[in-house]
């Protein structure tokens, strides 16, 4: 498995930024695929998940509104569209994979209930 994030950069306050998250080696529609942060000195927190087919999503409450996490089954490819971006925003962005193992699935926001992770790519927002 293979999950390979690009997109990050340097962005003033307000900008937008696109991610994407590259997978191979996984059934990708039978993955809930999420997002993580991890800024310096911190630990690494949720930002979004999304479930298989795209059909649900969750978010932690500090980007409800400003992002939107979205997938590409033709592709296997996740995305997170970051807009209004604050510094705060300012951390490495992991994707992850979670591997759905029943119907009654929900969306984790834990790290330790993703199988899979990507490298990061760093975003940091000015003032």
């Amino acid at each position: 498995v293979q999950l390979q994030a690009s997109g990050g950069g340097l962005v003033q306050a307000g900008g937008s930024l696109r991610l994407s998250c590259a997978t191979s080696g996984l059934f990708f529609d039978s993955n809930v695929m999420a997002w993580f942060r991890q800024a310096l000195g911190k630990e690494r927190e949720f930002v979004a998940a999304s479930g298989g087919g795209g059909r649900n999503t969750k978010y932690v409450d500090s980007v409800k509104g400003r992002f939107t996490i979205s997938r590409d089954s033709a592709t296997n490819t996740v995305f997170l569209q970051m807009n209004s971006l604050k510094p705060e925003d300012t951390a490495v962005y992991y994707c992850a994979a979670d591997k759905i193992r029943s119907v009654y699935y929900v969306l984790s926001d834990k790290v330790t209930d993703y199988d899979a992770w990507g490298q990061g790519t760093q975003v940091t927002v000015s003032s």
